[in-house]
């Protein structure tokens, strides 16, 4: 029995498919396919069901798999237990971040991280929030910026700001003057959404209940369109297909003229996001994880309300004295 064989077999329980299992794991598929034949006949079980388009795995696979999970983060925790002796802030740091946060936040964080810690290198990964939390748990990236609220991970968790968000519209819109607009104002427009698998949508249909209520079938909303990126669904606003709900981070000028879009604020209580940075609680470079939340409270990121950082970083604790 090996790691490899160990990380293989998890991979293929999330996958559901050995191809993509191997996809993730870098190897060809008959490498992959082999190495868990071989454990299970090492093993003397069978841990997947297979057959039909999707994997399944056996009862007694779902125990063994959810071992080899804790098996391989403390052989994790055991590489980090090395470098204990050694300067946490030297060498890369692998860090994941979800991608309606990435435009916005990296160009100033990296910026500030080479200023303070250039012994630190970012190793950097946007994806959506639950491959990241899986890619944490790998072991394969060591923290990750995403936003609340997130499925159940049993991770350390600091915040590090609130961001509002706001509306954007056409410039011939007739809403573009006005000084607010309220959740129900847009259950009358035609509104863009990201897709599904970007937390963003779910965190908007979320804080804004009109917008979940008429998103559904058969509802009052017109219609919703569904876009691949925040970029897409601000180039389709310019062109006057409909109204969007976008992070304040990503309006750098609410007052801008220059452009074929207006940003229009909302009515107090105003819909936000916390955002937040998540390690494994075996994480040792402690030190690694205070100096990105001091990079990030150090970036001038529009409209947003920054945290301040608390030096003993806590285990699951929000830190909410806010500057």
């Amino acid at each position: 029995m090996t790691l490899t064989e160990l990380k293989y077999i998890v991979a293929v329980a999330r996958a559901r498919h050995f191809g993509h299992a191997a996809e993730a794991c870098y190897v060809a598929q008959p490498t992959l396919s082999v190495a868990i034949k071989k454990l299970e006949d090492e093993l003397g079980v069978v841990l997947f069901e297979r057959g039909g388009a999707e994997i399944s795995v056996t009862p007694l696979g779902a125990q063994i798999i959810a071992q080899a999970e804790r098996v391989l983060e403390q052989t994790a925790a055991i590489k980090e237990l090395a470098k204990q002796n050694k300067d946490p802030l030297a060498g890369p740091l692998r860090l994941g971040v979800i991608y309606t946060i990435g435009p916005y936040l990296l160009p100033p964080l990296v910026k500030n991280i080479i200023e303070r810690v250039p012994q630190m290198p970012l190793i950097l990964q946007e994806n959506f929030t639950v491959r990241l939390l899986e890619l944490l748990r790998q072991g394969e990236l060591d923290a990750a910026i995403m936003a609340l609220p997130l499925p159940e991970h049993g991770m350390s968790m600091q915040t590090l700001y609130d961001e509002p968000f706001v509306v954007a519209v056409p410039q011939n819109h007739p809403w573009a003057k006005r000084s607010a607009i309220s959740a129900q104002d847009l259950k009358s427009e035609t509104m863009l959404l990201l897709g599904n698998g970007h937390c963003f949508r779910d965190q908007v249909l979320e804080v804004c209940p009109e917008m979940a209520r008429f998103s559904s079938p058969g509802n009052g909303m017109q219609r919703t369109f569904e876009g691949s990126s925040l970029e897409t669904i601000r180039h389709m606003v310019a062109s006057g297909i409909g109204l969007t709900v976008l992070p304040r981070a990503s309006v750098p000028d609410m007052h801008s003229r220059s452009s074929m879009l207006a940003f229009v604020p909302f009515e107090a209580p105003v819909p936000e996001r916390r955002v937040v940075i998540v390690w494994r609680k075996s994480f040792t470079r402690r030190a690694a994880i205070e100096a990105v939340c001091e990079a990030v409270a150090a970036c001038d990121l529009p409209g947003v309300e920054m945290f301040v950082p608390d030096r003993a970083v806590p285990d699951g604790d929000m830190q909410p004295a806010a500057r």
